[in-house]
């Protein structure tokens, strides 16, 4: 017999409100004949599901979830959250603008009126029954297929509490709660919009990674295609400014990549024909060929946004016990609930507390916190680490950190700042720093290289007026040559003199020595300046590594840079 061969799909969900949603759809998709495998992700609202094609279609899984009481839209947006965010605004508003008067008559003696009861029965019901219907709605699906969720507390919590005020108020006997029911439900509502917003946020981190990387190519025939037509196999120009497209191999040309997107690493990588590239990374100087080699979600960029979006879906431990205690909660409390009612009346009390006593049970129950604060926490918390460029790999590390003991830091963009910077200036006896400032740094104005940046940068710090370059050429890994006011003015390595002073070799080796790069400049042929360029060290890095040791930690950092450079900003 030949193994079945099983297929994957993702599908959008819309009208999860809570973690027993996300469960519940999951139970319903695993019980359909030829699912193998579902796993419902509530806070990136997912469903994956494994199937055997033989046995079910994939409209047959969109039933399904519709059957349970929520939505598949046919065409996924772009910005879900903000949608569902701006939903429920639209009935919170309201909410709250008929919830304040309600509360405040409701519990404010001196402004109650004779036969207020009825204004507050007319405020309370919209309240009650038009905006918090989201919830009735995944309530009523829900005792359809015989199960309970967070919705189905509120959902019986508030009407009851309703329903006994109107009671109350035609038979004119006992207390009133219209203003319970409108203020849970708008307190409820005002959760569920803080919430979206968070995931929007969580979301938006996602979709601001995946932006960095380019949006066409450009062929070696000069067609400029999306990036979504490019295959294995294409190459194409990669410009001095622009983004690499894809992931690949360069089969012609030099540069320096600015690839700090990936690497952290401020100080542009050299490449040539045959070294591999990576899709997002910036072409700084020379113009390249390239051959792709890895396209659409196999480039290094996609696996980084794919571990970003799992770590959120991912489950702590404490979130499997969440889960499976929020499914026993809720009947749990209907049972309390029932029980309480049962037993005030047998203790002979007035029906109208037991009915109270009934009801604030399943008011205190409604929030289900266990159930919804737990992934709300572990998905607003990987959200905040993308957005801070931190990929926490799954929710199983907050629950690990309160036993670590030692913290590992990288140098470049965590200790340092992450950019090169021009801090200081060191000229033969001839030649004055503002002359060398001035003439090199227009020179070096002309390129996009982060270290000609910081030379240009620096100048114009200082005060330093820069003016534009003609004859400019720019070689790549060797550095500039340009027309500066009458003045051949070059700046780069020493190949691009033909005069190079001892002195200024030996303040360019005590630079590298130092941790710092060097990058010599003159004009008329003699190197008459080296221009120290370093990653300077951020101002609130002390302060945060001394943090780390008071609470007893460990403190190690970490680099890919040069030995050299790792001891000064240690020392520092």
């Amino acid at each position: 017999m030949e193994p079945r061969t099983l297929a994957k799909v993702e599908v959008p969900v819309e009208g999860m409100t809570c973690a027993s949603c996300a469960a519940r759809i999951q139970r319903g998709l695993d019980g359909v004949d030829g699912v193998a495998e579902a796993n419902v992700n509530y806070a990136t609202s997912r469903a994956t599901v494994t199937y055997d094609p033989a046995q079910v279609a994939p409209a047959a899984l969109v039933r399904t979830i519709g059957d349970l009481g929520y939505r598949v839209p046919e065409v996924e947006a772009e910005n879900p959250e903000a949608d569902e965010a701006r939903a429920v605004m639209r009935r919170l508003v309201p909410a709250a603008i008929l919830t304040l008067p309600l509360l405040l008559v409701s519990m404010v003696e001196a402004w109650q009126w004779e036969g207020w009861e009825w204004f507050a029965l007319a405020l309370a019901t919209p309240v009650v029954w038009w905006a918090g219907w989201t919830f009735h709605r995944v309530a009523i699906a829900g005792a359809r297929h015989r199960q309970v969720g967070m919705d189905t507390l509120i959902s019986i919590g508030t009407a009851a509490a309703w329903t006994w005020s109107l009671v109350a108020l035609l038979r004119d006997d006992g207390y009133i709660y219209f203003e319970v029911a409108a203020v849970i439900t708008t307190l409820l509502l005002l959760g569920r919009y803080l919430e979206a917003r968070a995931r929007g946020a969580s979301a938006q981190a996602l979709r601001t990674l995946l932006a960095l990387g380019a949006k066409t190519a450009r062929l070696e025939n000069g067609d400029e295609i999306p990036i979504a037509s490019l295959e294995v196999g294409d190459r194409f120009v990669v410009r001095p400014g622009e983004k690499i497209a894809t992931d690949g191999v360069v089969v012609e040309g030099e540069s320096a990549l600015d690839t700090s997107m990936l690497t952290g690493e401020p100080v542009p990588v050299d490449v040539r024909t045959g070294d591999e590239v990576f899709g997002a990374t910036l072409n700084t100087s020379g113009r390249l060929v390239v051959e792709a080699r890895r396209v659409g979600a196999d480039t290094a960029l996609a696996q980084v946004a794919r571990l970003v979006e799992a770590a959120q879906g991912a489950k702590a431990p404490v979130q499997h016990l969440a889960d499976r205690i929020s499914g026993i909660f809720v009947p749990a409390v209907l049972v309390i609930a029932a029980v309480t009612l049962g037993g005030w009346l047998l203790a002979g009390e007035p029906a109208a507390d037991a009915f109270t006593a009934a009801v604030s049970v399943l008011i205190i129950a409604c929030p289900c916190a266990l159930g919804l604060a737990t992934p709300t926490a572990i998905m607003v918390g990987t959200g905040r680490g993308a957005q801070l460029g931190i990929v926490i790999r799954g929710g199983d590390v907050f629950e690990r950190a309160q036993r670590v003991e030692a913290i590992v830091l990288d140098k470049t963009g965590t200790i340092t700042e992450g950019r090169m910077e021009l801090v200081a200036v060191i000229t033969t006896d001839d030649t004055d720093e503002p002359e060398a400032l001035q003439l090199v740094g227009s020179a070096e104005d002309a390129s996009e290289h982060p270290l000609a940046r910081a030379i240009a940068d620096g100048a114009r710090a200082r005060g330093i007026a820069l003016t534009t370059p003609t004859n400019f050429v720019n070689e790549a890994g060797v550095g500039v040559t340009a027309t500066v006011d009458g003045h051949d003015v070059a700046a780069g390595r020493t190949s691009v003199f033909d005069a190079v002073t001892p002195a200024l070799m030996t303040a360019a080796d005590e630079a590298y020595a130092s941790g710092r790069t060097a990058v010599f400049g003159g004009w008329n042929g003699k190197a008459r300046a080296v221009f120290v360029i370093s990653d300077a060290v951020k101002r609130t890095a002390r302060a945060a590594v001394d943090a780390l040791h008071d609470l007893g930690l460990e403190v190690v950092m970490a680099t890919g840079d040069a030995a050299s450079t790792a001891r000064r900003v240690a020392g520092e």
